[in-house]
């Protein structure tokens, strides 16, 4: 009879030397959950500086209408940005959780 070869299983490669790593109390972190925190982190910091141009431009501290109306359209883009990518991700969970097991 022939023998029964074990199926090998290709392990993922993670960009720039990135690595899975082991949390505390067992959960594991990744490249992913980093990523996206940093662009949630970065989107809100946008998001401030929309805020506070426009209250300089409102209060007289600055005559820059140009960038006030910038920095706006950049933080309307990146909000788009991660309501997109939120949408991707709940959609992504309840397919997971159509699958049968």
């Amino acid at each position: 009879m022939d023998q029964i070869k074990a199926i090998s299983i290709p392990t993922p490669s993670f960009p720039d030397g990135a690595a899975v790593s082991h949390a505390p109390g067992g959960a594991r972190s990744s490249g992913f959950m980093d990523t996206l925190q940093h662009a949630i982190s970065k989107a809100n910091d946008i998001q401030m500086e929309a805020s506070q141009a426009t209250e300089a431009l409102m209060t007289g501290q600055s005559q820059s209408v140009h960038r006030t109306m910038v920095a706006l359209e950049e933080a309307d883009v990146s909000f788009q940005l991660m309501m997109q990518i939120r949408n991707k991700l709940v959609s992504a969970y309840e397919e997971i959780q159509r699958m049968q097991i």
